[in-house]
């Protein structure tokens, strides 16, 4: 795997809006957080635009983002927001510079897109992390952003979780990749699909139908992308609705009644996704999984 340059003082971190519309006053807390951290925030020209829900239009959100890409000065790259928008830019971005210059591509949800985009197509790693959009106060330290200002200056990552929702015990090693399980789904048969061989998967949403979990769930298994899985991670699977005639499961039990058959380690309830704990997690990195009364995550 290629590693980006973990960021110092000083350096320049870009913001843009890839997916759903952002406000000035939406992402201003973050900025000054970021300028806390001793680092230079360059905004994306039309990254407070409108196009229906979307931050401009797609050339232009595909502009900045590509200008990014391309600018060196610039050391990361964090996505406002997430939303839906990603999807129609990605086969219009030329990684050509990205390639010769690596730097953290920042985000969830929507942002996974860019995460299984990057990591299958030129084995660059990502950070699943907490968005601009999400930081309301620079003045409170919280779990969330510390996770994400350890993972950029590369600081030490370990985590470790309770187990609240029975998995499968065991050890084991691989490479973390996955994201939002709703945009995993949408990537299938395109040149952003995951190869999850040897893998260890990580998957959250929010705001799902159950029957849409087991649907997604059955996809992955008929598609043979749970085979041979390392291991498994499911973060929080948040604001999940439900039909008039109730499913029947929850989508821990869902997800749970899916693996039965496989004999890799499952962690459930990681403390990363649509959630007020949102752990920074490097895509692309070799992982060690350990579930047993608790969970632990090393990089």
């Amino acid at each position: 795997m290629n590693q980006p340059p973990f960021l110092e003082k000083g350096d320049k971190i870009g913001i843009v809006a890839p997916a759903r519309s952002i406000s000035f006053e939406e992402i201003h807390p973050s900025i000054r957080l970021f300028q806390k951290w001793g680092l230079e925030v360059i905004l994306g020209t039309h990254i407070f635009d409108r196009c229906h829900q979307y931050a401009g239009t797609d050339h232009q959100r595909r502009d900045d983002l590509q200008q990014m890409l391309d600018d060196p000065s610039i050391r990361a790259i964090l996505c406002a927001r997430g939303g839906y928008g990603t999807v129609r830019i990605i086969d219009g971005i030329d990684f050509t510079r990205f390639k010769e210059n690596p730097k953290w591509i920042v985000g969830y949800s929507d942002i996974t897109v860019l995460h299984s985009h990057i990591y299958q197509n030129y084995g660059i790693e990502t950070l699943h992390a907490t968005m601009p959009f999400n930081i309301k106060d620079p003045d409170v330290k919280d779990d969330t952003t510390e996770s994400l200002r350890k993972a950029l200056f590369g600081e030490n990552i370990f985590y470790r979780t309770p187990i609240t929702f029975p998995g499968r015990t065991g050890l084991s090693e691989g490479i973390l990749v996955g994201g939002n399980l709703s945009i995993l789904y949408s990537l299938m048969g395109s040149e952003s699909e995951l190869d999850t061989n040897g893998k260890i998967l990580f998957i959250e949403d929010v705001d799902e139908y159950l029957y849409h979990i087991d649907r997604m769930m059955q996809c992955l298994k008929r598609a043979g992308k749970l085979d041979h899985l390392k291991g498994l991670i499911a973060g929080r699977f948040t604001d999940m609705r439900d039909n008039t005639i109730p499913f029947g499961m929850s989508a821990n039990e869902i997800i749970s009644e899916t693996l039965k058959d496989y004999s890799f380690p499952i962690c459930f309830d990681f403390p990363a996704g649509h959630g007020s704990l949102n752990f920074a997690l490097y895509h692309g990195r070799k992982i060690r999984l350990i579930v047993d009364r608790e969970a632990e995550v090393t990089f």
